[in-house]
């Protein structure tokens, strides 16, 4: 005798719906899983305000000396390497979601900016650049004068 399968027709219809909507963002952005964890790395914050341009990477666990900043004409390039700590075959890994492996980020800076006086920090994984804008640039306050009468 043969064995009875109960019909779910919500979890097929729910099943389906997943795979339709996977496959409509596939074809939208050509973006998939596999996409989505190759997302550009390190994450980087970027902020303006009167005082210049301030970039944040997240790079937890590399040393700084092996990450390269370099500025050539108007683009700012953040390069490095994170290597997995112990690439051996393990058994017992049953996932590893952290990013490694060489990254590179470029950006354009605009050119109020004065790049002679670029400065980098590295602290707790996070390294800030800031690029200071150029004393002509820089908002100032103009005086104005009251005649009386």
């Amino acid at each position: 005798m043969a064995d009875l399968i109960r019909f779910a027709p919500a979890r097929t219809e729910l099943r389906r719906l997943q795979n339709d909507m996977d496959n409509w963002f596939s074809t939208l952005w050509n973006w998939g899983p596999e996409e989505m964890a190759r997302s550009p790395w390190p994450k980087t914050d970027i902020y303006e305000d009167a005082e210049g341009l301030k970039l944040a990477f997240e790079v937890p666990g590399l040393d700084p000396k092996d990450v390269k900043v370099t500025l050539a004409d108007s683009t700012l390039t953040v390069s490095g390497e994170r290597k997995l700590e112990n690439e051996e075959k393990k058994e017992n890994y049953h996932r590893i979601e952290r990013t490694y492996g060489a990254f590179e980020r470029s950006f354009s800076l605009p050119g109020n900016l004065d790049t002679e006086k670029v400065h980098a920090d590295y602290k707790s994984g996070v390294l800030q650049i800031f690029v200071p804008r150029s004393e002509k640039a820089k908002p100032r306050t103009v005086s104005v004068k009251v005649e009386s009468k």
